[in-house]
């Protein structure tokens, strides 16, 4: 029992549950970033580059034989265009996120606040000390 105990214990830590739900959620935010580029994105820029289609881009280094019962052996690099703009919108957002989390993180310095007034002890020492200069 003590196994499961344990084991109960390091799920149920909040650093593991935080982490779960952080790995869902950014499932989740990938697949709208695989939207975005997928859909918005990279068709104005197909449009601009003159039709192209990034996604359909790659260099064939061996065709598909049917005959021979060979498929075609490709290095699609326009699939790697797509992930990579999709990288760089994730990395942006999240950038935003972590920059946002600071700025509402950062303690504002304190103002300095104006010096106590002198305990009753230091303002009795004061005067000893004035009359015996004065004496």
């Amino acid at each position: 029992m003590g196994f499961l105990k344990e084991f109960k214990e390091f799920a149920m830590r909040g650093s593991v549950i935080d982490l779960a739900v952080g790995v869902v959620i950014g499932g989740a935010f990938g697949k709208i970033v695989t939207s975005l580029v997928d859909d918005i994105i990279m068709p104005p820029i197909g449009f601009i580059t003159g039709g192209v289609d990034f996604s359909k881009m790659k260099y064939v280094i061996s065709e598909a034989n049917e005959a021979a019962g060979t498929t075609e052996v490709a290095i699609n690099y326009g699939n790697f265009i797509n992930v990579m703009i999709q990288f760089l919108i994730i990395a942006f957002c999240i950038f935003i996120v972590i920059k946002g989390l600071n700025s509402l993180k950062r303690e504002k310095p304190a103002e300095e606040a104006a010096p106590a007034p002198p305990t009753k002890e230091e303002v009795l020492l004061t005067e000893i000390r004035d009359l015996l200069r004065n004496k």
